[in-house]
């Protein structure tokens, strides 16, 4: 099926998210749809969805014109919207989820398992891939659960595919197994749109770009004919950084030392110091053990073995509100399960970590409050509209941000950083990185947990490689190499 949307428009209120833009994709074709957070792409796509109806523009489908008042008549169409929240249900098995709410049933009216499952085999065939329909979804990895949300795009007929963020929890071998996956689907026929912020993965996979800024289309064209460097300009308007960031200065006395931190199944006799002005990096592959570390060091994580020093004095850390007192900050890797609150809006989100400082019997100090977030908002950017919005009226880099403001109102001795920039655009993570130095600069002590070995390259004063749980190098900056971070954390 071949898609084209010609001069699409669409605005909330005075915000004109979408002007004249003009999006296409041909059968057998994967086209990589970028642009940072507020591009517009998720509003297109949605347009697109049935989700949001176009205020002007035409979509067509094999050259005929259609318009969809809801998701379940692009569904019916054959568009299938796979987000980066996977809609699956743990507890069921997977071919329950495959045929949740349109479920098979016999003569008598009963769940008809067998041919559910055998529909659902019939589709794993077609995908050259192993699976057993009666599995449970919790037992598979994130990029089978990922199979399982295409297999069921697959099993309602869909011809186009739109893939939000795809990898953004995924490791490098999950990260193949569904780009493979992909590529027996285009080998099909199937067209697939690939929404993402990871430009090396959209020139390994991708065969045609389109790149929205503002609400406009500013270039497209083939992957072929352009490299990571273009892209990134295309997106934010400029040139963008790819140089190490690192800065001279002078650092100051210890801050943190952990001596043989231990925790079962998770990591072993794990020793570090990290100095005021110090950004100090730990790296390694899926099972390393360092979010397990950090967190326990946070006091999130469970009971330890071993000793944490903090300016010199011994200290045991059994809950976050502790570590905060101590002047602890933990910047988490998943943002929408423990770095936001949903139900709260954008300034609660912003400042829920130093309501006790401008609390008096009780009661909190929302001037105060205000005026503290409102200085970190606008040192760190934040695109929003009304502070009592919800936290969910922005795009991720932005409650990324927001998650930031509130640790940087806490004025934190200690801030670490789990996967900091993780499904974020190339123009919020220079943001990120940005404060992440400043922060430095001002005499914090900053750890950067990465998956990323460029991030901590360009970021990082000294690395630190774990493997299984275990401290197995320690690199400093000169010796940083992408290729020496992963020899040692391969265990070589």
């Amino acid at each position: 099926m071949t898609l084209e949307m010609r001069g699409i428009y669409k605005s909330f209120g005075a915000n004109d998210v979408l002007r004249d833009v003009s999006f296409s994709v041909a059968p057998g074709e994967i086209c990589a749809l970028l642009g940072e957070n507020g591009a517009g792409k998720s509003t297109l796509m949605n347009i697109l969805g049935g989700v949001l109806p176009a205020d002007r523009g035409t979509v067509l489908l094999d050259g005929r014109e259609a318009a969809f008042k809801s998701p379940a008549e692009s569904l019916a169409a054959g568009i299938a919207f796979i987000h980066q929240e996977l809609n699956l249900v743990n507890d069921l098995s997977i071919y329950e989820n495959m045929f949740i709410g349109r479920e098979l049933k016999t003569k008598a009216g009963l769940l008809d398992a067998k041919a559910m499952c055998a529909r659902c085999a019939g589709v794993f065939e077609r995908m050259d891939v192993d699976l057993d329909p009666r599995a449970m979804v919790r037992d598979l990895d994130a990029s089978y659960k990922q199979i399982v949300e295409i297999a069921r795009a697959l099993l309602m007929e869909a011809s186009i595919i739109i893939m939000d963020e795809p990898t953004t929890s995924l490791t490098d071998p999950e990260i193949d197994r569904v780009f493979d996956m992909m590529r027996i689907l285009k080998d099909q026929g199937v067209a697939m749109v690939f929404i993402s912020h990871k430009l090396r993965e959209v020139m390994d996979i991708c065969d045609r770009y389109t790149v929205l800024r503002d609400g406009s289309m500013v270039a497209q064209g083939n992957v072929s004919d352009t490299n990571v460097d273009e892209l990134a300009k295309h997106m934010v308007g400029h040139e963008v950084r790819t140089q190490s960031l690192r800065r001279e200065r002078e650092l100051g006395g210890e801050v943190l030392r952990a001596e043989g931190l231990s925790q079962e199944r998770h990591f072993e006799s794990v020793s570090f110091s990290v100095r005021a002005g110090e950004v100090l990096g730990f790296t390694g592959l899926l099972g390393d053990g360092r979010s397990e570390l950090f967190q326990a060091v946070f006091g999130s994580g469970g009971k330890y073995q071993g000793q944490l020093y903090l300016e010199g004095k011994p200290v045991t850390v059994r809950d976050t509100r502790q570590a905060v007192e101590l002047g602890i900050g933990y910047v988490p890797r998943d943002r929408k399960e423990n770095g936001i609150i949903k139900d709260m809006d954008i300034l609660e989100n912003g400042s829920i970590v130093t309501w006790p400082r401008h609390a008096k019997y009780g009661l909190i100090n929302w001037r105060q409050v205000k005026e503290a977030f409102r200085r970190q908002a606008e040192t760190l950017r934040i695109k929003m509209g009304a502070e009592e919005d919800l936290i969910g009226s922005l795009s991720g880099g932005n409650q990324q941000k927001v998650v930031l403001a509130k640790w940087l109102n806490a004025g934190p001795k200690v801030l670490i950083f789990d996967n900091p920039t993780q499904g974020v655009d190339v123009g919020a993570k220079e943001d990120i990185y940005d404060t992440i130095l400043e922060l430095a600069g001002g005499g914090v002590a900053v750890i950067v947990l990465s998956s990323e070995a460029q991030e901590i390259i360009r970021l990082c004063d000294r690395a630190i490689v774990m493997y299984h749980g275990r401290v197995k190098g320690e690199l400093p900056a000169g010796e940083m190499a992408e290729q020496e971070i992963m020899r040692i954390a391969t265990g070589a």
